[in-house]
């Protein structure tokens, strides 16, 4: 079986490396926002370009921690709206609902898969705050068109970058640096990924930085006396340090995994299958590599037999959720269609050229 995704793998050629940062962790006795921490936060900053980094326990908190410190702030209220794309991950939706603010789903582009900028507008109301685009499946969402609106609407731009470590416009500018704030996910999936949850938010903003490191740690700047109604969302000191190994590989992993794509965009010629667009450029880093077809579940079982392992991302929209009962009425015929037909595969690094051909050939000869 070619499996999609082989950590263990993808790992091995840095297990020295990580075996001597976990075990340097483990003998310091410092667990808890220590050296290891900060040292990612300059790293991690330094690398998108930004300011400011602040670690926090997942990509979902990174999010929630950015309304929360808004509201805070004053720049956001409760049963304030958020723009966000209906084709996305729930998590998105999550951190706005759970910020007691209000989403507003917007279509994506059907060839990008990202929100849709031509649709942004219409939905824009006297309530509308903020933006959120979705780097999705790792390519950059549409920034000139949403910036344009943010300046013209005074609306702050999130971005939701948790699947695009790295992905940057051809002018160099990194996710992470191309809003008022970005939230990033380190699940071990991801292109820069920890062993076990792991989160951050990256800004240029000193206030909201600063605002984050307080809600992080249960609203306290000192210990025992709590300014805020806080968090506990600490990125630990094992997970930093293992970062911070794998943060010297990711603008390597990254363009391995865009070889990976090209070979699929130059060789794939099965005419059932719909291939995703692509620039050329750094703006993609392929978290995943997915295709279309109208028969999505006979592929991937055909697949399957012929020792292929492959994934949906995602089968359910979040507006067909049970979580989200409230919206199940609701018609996103685009995001429904692409949901219907999504199927990842295999784009990690570890991938040989040889299951690449057999991939390949699996599939032209569907």
């Amino acid at each position: 079986m070619i499996k999609f995704l082989d950590l263990r793998k993808i790992n091995q050629h840095c297990a020295a490396e990580l075996d001597e940062a976990a075990a340097a962790v483990i003998h310091s006795g410092q667990y808890i926002l220590g050296e290891k921490v900060s040292r990612f936060e300059e790293a991690f900053a330094r690398y998108c370009g930004t300011k400011h980094c602040i670690g926090v326990a997942s990509g979902m908190d990174a999010l929630t921690l950015i309304f929360q410190a808004y509201k805070i702030m004053g720049k956001l209220a409760a049963g304030d709206e958020v723009i966000v794309p209906a084709n996305t991950y729930i998590a998105t939706l999550l951190s706005v609902t759970a910020s007691g603010l209000t989403p507003v789903l917007v279509e994506p582009d059907e060839e990008t898969y990202t929100i849709d900028p031509e649709l942004i507008e219409e939905q824009i109301t006297s309530a509308t705050k903020a933006i959120i685009p979705v780097h999705l499946y790792g390519q950059l969402a549409d920034r000139e068109h949403v910036h344009r609106l943010a300046e013209k609407y005074n609306l702050l731009v999130v971005e939701d970058a948790a699947q695009a470590h790295g992905a940057a416009q051809e002018n160099g500018t990194k996710a992470g640096n191309l809003g008022d704030a970005a939230a990033f996910s380190f699940y071990p999936v991801k292109n820069l990924g920890a062993f076990g949850d792991g989160g951050a938010v990256t800004t240029n903003d000193d206030d909201l930085a600063e605002t984050i490191r307080v809600l992080r740690n249960y609203g306290s700047q000192e210990k025992y006396y709590n300014a805020y109604k806080g968090y506990n969302s600490r990125l630990d000191e094992l997970q930093a340090a293992l970062l911070l190994v794998r943060l010297n590989y990711l603008d390597t992993e990254n363009e391995q995994r865009r070889n990976n794509a090209r070979r699929y965009l130059q060789e794939l010629k099965n005419k059932k299958i719909r291939l995703p667009a692509y620039s050329g450029g750094s703006d993609h880093v392929f978290h995943q590599f997915v295709i279309r077809t109208g028969d999505r579940d006979r592929l991937q079982h055909y697949l399957n037999d012929k020792g292929i392992e492959t994934m949906i991302h995602y089968p359910v929209p979040p507006h067909k959720q049970q979580a989200y009962a409230e919206w199940n009425r609701l018609s996103f015929p685009v995001t429904e269609r692409i949901h219907d037909e999504v199927l990842s595969l295999p784009v990690n690094p570890a991938l040989t050229n040889e299951e690449l051909t057999y991939i390949i050939n699996s599939l032209n000869a569907y």
